[in-house]
């Protein structure tokens, strides 16, 4: 039956999918103005699409019907949780960075923690292979993982937007903004959230899937 069959955590990613896109339409709102951001809006705009993306992958990946493959896409997804951590600290790490010195770039511990998580999809990738399925479908697990720890990063950057610490100068992103010419501390970490949000979404599940690939090209099925 359709009700008994293993959990792949779809419906949780769904809804923390929904949710960020909620938060975004609130942050951004009101939303006519979001087209004066730089690239013609699309700062605001990718995020909001790609949120909406995760949404329909969400569904389309639950429509596996295998109780082996649900159940290897279950573990990725426990997997993404394990790498949506590393990604967490990293956007915390970031942000309190950013506080303290506003023109620092990346150190060598963020970049350490997105290696890190990179490692977990490679290494969801690897396990998957070597419980004997094809290439392609560790790739999915893989994405999958990608997925679920990038909204997690999602989620730490619109808090961060809300409730980081030097960020509430005001609470209308909009006052005093010119178009292009971003001249409130607010505003330009609202661009810069936008931006980090459009990243997590586009480049994790596209690095998800080279280094699951990867890793899976590796892996050996339990049975020969």
């Amino acid at each position: 039956m359709e009700m008994s069959r293993p959990s792949i955590l779809r419906t949780p990613i769904i809804l923390l999918a929904l949710c960020n896109l909620s938060v975004l339409a609130i942050r951004l709102w009101p939303w006519q103005n979001a087209m004066s951001l730089p690239g013609n809006g699309t700062s605001g705009l990718d995020p909001a699409i790609a949120l909406a993306a995760y949404v329909g992958l969400g569904f389309w990946i639950g429509t596996a019907n295998e109780d082996d493959s649900r159940k290897s896409l279950f573990s990725a997804a426990l997997l993404g949780v394990v790498a949506g951590l590393f990604l967490v600290a990293q956007v915390v790490i970031a942000a309190r960075t950013a506080v303290a010195d506003p023109v620092a770039t990346v150190d060598r511990l963020q970049i350490g923690l997105l290696a890190c998580a990179a490692l977990v999809f490679g290494i969801v990738g690897l396990r998957t292979a070597k419980a004997g399925f094809p290439a392609g479908f560790s790739t999915v697990c893989a994405i999958w993982a990608a997925m679920v720890a990038c909204l997690m990063g999602v989620t730490a950057v619109l808090a961060e937007t809300y409730f980081g610490p030097g960020l509430g100068d005001s609470s209308d992103s909009w006052k005093d903004y010119q178009g292009l010419a971003i001249g409130t501390p607010a505003m330009q970490s609202l661009v810069h959230s936008l931006d980090t949000i459009a990243g997590f979404l586009l480049i994790g599940p596209l690095l998800g899937a080279i280094v699951g690939a990867l890793f899976a090209s590796f892996g050996k099925p339990k049975h020969a």
